[in-house]
């Protein structure tokens, strides 16, 4: 009798342990649904959708340099097939990049197979594009959402699935006064402010000035959508553990060492991963740019403080490369190797403003910043320029 009711729990339990287990993996799997962020720091993340025009991307983006803003931008398939050099603007400039899916659809009113279809071609896209990813972040078309949408988003990779809690409606046309008031009146600490990106939003580059402007006297800070969630960084790669995993056979896959895999992730026991857990992968430092060389003959009065200033170097880095254990002795007449870094030669143009003419504009002709011509004029008020003036174009 006794043995017969040992089995019977025993069986009870393996089975509760089996329904705990998957139920466990997919939690695991399922993307986690944000509206803001869980904090009370004065910071806000201004998110702006991308659809199939884009008209206002690189106005945006002008307004977002020159206020030392760093934004997220969830993009579109059919969008970056439409204007692909505007979203490499994006990318170059710094910025998230999430997916917004492939052509918009309603994603609680397709399959499983669909969604994830969506999400892969726009991946695709971007990485043909920017040779980066949109993950870990998603944006669902229309902000619809449901459990099997998040399940279905999670196991494509998309951890995160980004509402908003500050919506301006911009797309109605709103005027920049409306759209400012809805952003500045209602901020929070953790906000995420959705904003579009289209020709139907002709107000939003027009508020941003202000709008930043605003926002910063109230104290507070921009930050994308992974700072605000500290997740990884943009275009992290990442892997879910799955059944067998060790860290050794992970990092060995990535070409990484274990102590870097546990460091990434703040893993004190190497030993310890759970199926389902996503780990960021840590990447190799970069090549750094490449060094060049010059000779310089020490005159009188010569420092090597001085010398350094003069070729943007470190008094460390000359001695170093000239092996001086003394930084405050050298001798007039000593010939110095003076190692510099190497910067891209910059080519300028000179174009003459007519008649209708904005720095906008022009930027956009010559494929530059407002603000890079505006440095290179010495121009205060980017609004402020004549018919006949020269200006110089960084390009």
């Amino acid at each position: 009798m006794f043995s017969k009711w040992s089995k019977l729990l025993a069986i009870t339990g393996l089975l509760l342990f089996s329904l705990l287990s998957f139920t466990g993996q997919a939690d695991a799997a399922s993307s986690t649904f944000v509206t803001k962020g869980n904090t009370t720091s004065k910071v806000v993340a201004l998110t702006f959708d991308d659809g199939a025009d884009g008209t206002n991307i690189n106005k945006i983006l002008d307004i977002l340099k020159t206020n030392n803003v760093k934004a997220t931008f969830f993009v579109t398939g059919t969008g970056i097939n439409h204007h692909p050099s505007w979203i490499r603007n994006i990318a170059n400039a710094g910025h998230q990049v999430g997916n917004h899916s492939y052509s918009h659809p309603d994603f609680t009113k397709i399959s499983i197979a669909a969604m994830q279809s969506e999400l892969a071609k726009t991946e695709t896209a971007y990485k043909n594009v920017t040779g980066k990813s949109t993950k870990p972040i998603f944006r669902a078309p229309f902000g619809a959402y449901n459990a099997t949408v998040l399940k279905g988003v999670g196991d494509a990779g998309y951890t995160h699935t980004i509402q908003w809690n500050i919506d301006t409606i911009d797309w109605r046309g709103l005027s920049s006064t409306v759209i400012t008031d809805k952003v500045v009146n209602n901020i929070v600490p953790g906000s995420i402010v959705l904003m579009h990106t289209g020709a139907g939003a002709p107000g939003t580059p027009i508020a941003l000035p202000g709008m930043i402007s605003k926002l910063k006297a109230k104290g507070y800070k921009f930050v994308t959508i992974s700072e605000l969630l500290k997740l990884p960084p943009t275009g992290a790669t990442t892997y879910t553990v799955k059944a067998g995993d060790t860290l050794y056979s992970i990092a060995k896959k990535y070409n990484v060492t274990v102590a870097a895999l546990a460091a990434a992730n703040n893993i004190t026991n190497v030993n310890l991963i759970r199926v389902g857990q996503v780990l960021v992968i840590p990447v190799k430092a970069p090549t750094p740019p490449p060094v060049t060389t010059v000779k310089y003959t020490v005159k009188a009065g010569d420092t090597l403080y001085s010398i350094a200033s003069k070729y943007n170097t470190t008094v460390s880095a000359i001695a170093t490369a000239n092996k001086i254990t003394n930084v405050n002795l050298i001798s007039v007449g000593q010939v110095l190797i003076i190692p510099t870094k190497q910067a891209p030669p910059v080519t300028t143009v000179k174009y003459t403003v007519k008649a209708g003419d904005t720095l906008y504009s022009i930027a956009r002709t010559y494929n530059t910043t407002v603000s890079a011509i505006a440095t290179a004029n010495k121009i205060t008020n980017v609004n402020l320029i004549s018919v006949g003036q020269v200006l110089i174009i960084p390009r």
